[in-house]
């Protein structure tokens, strides 16, 4: 069964931004000029997260543009470390990549390794490491409406495995993102994922309940408050979703569970037969293109 959501769900997150909300952002934007090229500017970039935490991440932009541009916000997956999204910025947006706590540039303060990071400090939701990692790619949206380039009524969020349930959580949580494309979404119905698969990353919350049964309880207590299937009756912009029905690691049925959780009226799912965790994304590709065009660019864009 699909975890239930607790009744102080919503006042937990509320206290988690204001939390957030209360450090100064510190945006350092930083002038790549070795990975630029003529079409794409790119940007390291660095801002200040929950618990006084610094977080880095990657800012592309088309080299020449007018007016303003469509942003997009994207995350790694858990295991893979932040890319440099010049595509997406050939495609006329301004583009950030967060590297959330524990990736690469934003491991200084914070690095438990993997694996361990799903379960680090897992029997207290106040403690947990994703309660930071959530928070990182909340304030991801504050950092894209902070650049004068952006316009804010055209915010999107894409992203596959743990980016997907990231773009899950954070377009629940964050009204400003009106189109969401998420792959394959990780930490989505977590019993059921437990359930039907015994690969990692999820097998680390088995392996820690093997070592620390009586923990049992309070593990799946604090994963209610994690669990992409408790945002998502808060989405209300477009949203599609693809995921692989031979996918051992984010099962098709936790994608299901999700989708048919999300609350927005324009949604639609993409099941892709014999494709496993890649979720059929060398076919999905251009949907995804059109979609994220036809949401968020406009004739302004550059």
């Amino acid at each position: 069964m699909t975890s239930q959501k607790p009744s102080d769900f919503d006042a937990f997150w509320d206290g988690v931004r204001r939390e957030a909300d209360a450090i100064p952002l510190a945006v350092e934007l930083i002038a790549d000029p070795l990975r630029s090229s003529d079409e794409v500017s790119v940007f390291q970039i660095f801002f200040t997260s929950l618990d006084d935490i610094r977080i880095a991440g990657w800012y592309c932009r088309p080299a020449a543009f007018s007016g303003t541009l469509p942003g997009l916000l994207t995350l790694p997956g858990y295991q893979a470390e932040p890319g440099i999204p010049t595509q997406w910025a050939r495609r006329g947006y301004g583009v950030l990549t967060v590297a959330p706590r524990g990736k690469l540039r934003s491991d200084r303060q914070f690095n438990p390794g993997i694996p361990n990071l799903l379960t680090h400090n897992i029997v207290d939701r106040n403690t947990y490491a994703y309660r930071g990692i959530y928070a990182d790619a909340l304030r991801g949206i504050d950092v894209l409406l902070s650049l004068a380039e952006i316009d804010s009524a055209r915010i999107g969020m894409y992203g596959s495995s743990q980016s997907g349930g990231l773009t899950v959580v954070i377009a629940g949580l964050r009204s400003e993102i009106k189109a969401a494309s998420a792959g394959a979404p990780y930490l989505c119905a977590v019993p059921d994922a437990l359930r039907l698969t015994d690969t990692y990353p999820y097998q680390e919350i088995s392996d820690y309940l093997h070592f620390y049964p009586e923990s049992r309880d309070a593990v799946f207590e604090t994963l209610r408050y994690f669990d992409g299937v408790n945002f998502a009756d808060k989405i209300t912009c477009p949203l599609i979703m693809n995921i692989g029905l031979c996918d051992n690691i984010c099962p098709a049925d936790t994608g299901r569970a999700v989708f048919a959780a999300v609350g927005a009226a324009d949604k639609t799912l993409y099941p892709y037969a014999d494709q496993g965790h890649d979720a059929g994304a060398h076919l999905h590709e251009p949907i995804i293109t059109e979609f994220l065009a036809r949401h968020l660019q406009s004739s302004e864009s550059g």
